[in-house]
This record gives C-alpha cells, sequence and structure tokens, in this order.
C-alpha cells in the first residue's frame, strides 16, 4: 500500500513539471474578447511590414453597427523565440464609425521583433 501511495505522488509530481503553463502561444496573433464581435467589431490578424527601419504592425477595424464603437486595444511585441520586447506599449481607444472602419497600428524599433499580437477589448 506503501509503494502504490509513494509512486502515485511521484506520478504526480513529475506530471507537474511536464508542462509549461506560463509560456504563450505566440502564433495567436489576435486576441478578441467576445464583447468586442457584440458590439458588430470584426477584423483580420495584423501584418507587420518594415517601414523606415522599424517594424509597424497595422489591422484594420470594421464596424457592422449603425453606431460607433469605442474599442481598447494593445500590440504586444515578441522576438522570433517568443520573448515580449521591452518597453511595453500602453493600451490605446480608437472609435471605429457606424458601418465603418479604422485602422489601428504599433511601430516597434526593435529590429528583432518579429512577432505581434493585438489585444481588442472594450
Amino acid at each position: 500500500m506503501r509503494l502504490i501511495i509513494i509512486s502515485a505522488l511521484m506520478l504526480l509530481a513529475l506530471s507537474g513539471c511536464s508542462s509549461d503553463r506560463t509560456a504563450i502561444n505566440t502564433a495567436q496573433t489576435l486576441v478578441m474578447e467576445s464583447s468586442v464581435l457584440s458590439a458588430g467589431i470584426t477584423t483580420d490578424e495584423p501584418t507587420i511590414r518594415e517601414v523606415n527601419g522599424q517594424q509597424r504592425a497595422s489591422t484594420t477595424l470594421f464596424n457592422q453597427q449603425d453606431k460607433p464603437v469605442s474599442v481598447n486595444w494593445r500590440f504586444y511585441w515578441y522576438d522570433e523565440k517568443g520573448l515580449e520586447i521591452l518597453p511595453f506599449e500602453r493600451p490605446q481607444t480608437v472609435v471605429v464609425p457606424a458601418n465603418g472602419k479604422a485602422e489601428v497600428a504599433s511601430q516597434n524599433g526593435n529590429l528583432s521583433a518579429g512577432k505581434v499580437r493585438l489585444y481588442l477589448y472594450l
């Protein structure tokens, strides 16, 4: 009985060490809270391109409602290894006009910035 309990504890301890639950999935380039979609806002994943020696990420938000919608947004920048690049960008707000569109963009001077994630919330 004691052997079974010890084996179970060892298995439990090893299984806890086997996965890193703090890892960030940098392949996910867009995080949109459900309230944003419910408000009629849609978008595509952000694109990255080099502009004047800096990395620039951008996307367009589309409003499918008959009223303007205020959307909060923030870009998170990562290097190719998935490490977040400092300094952190402050959250910003854009008003997407009724049945219209608005572009959100971010620039980063760190040329190792190769991945980005856009977080949208109301």
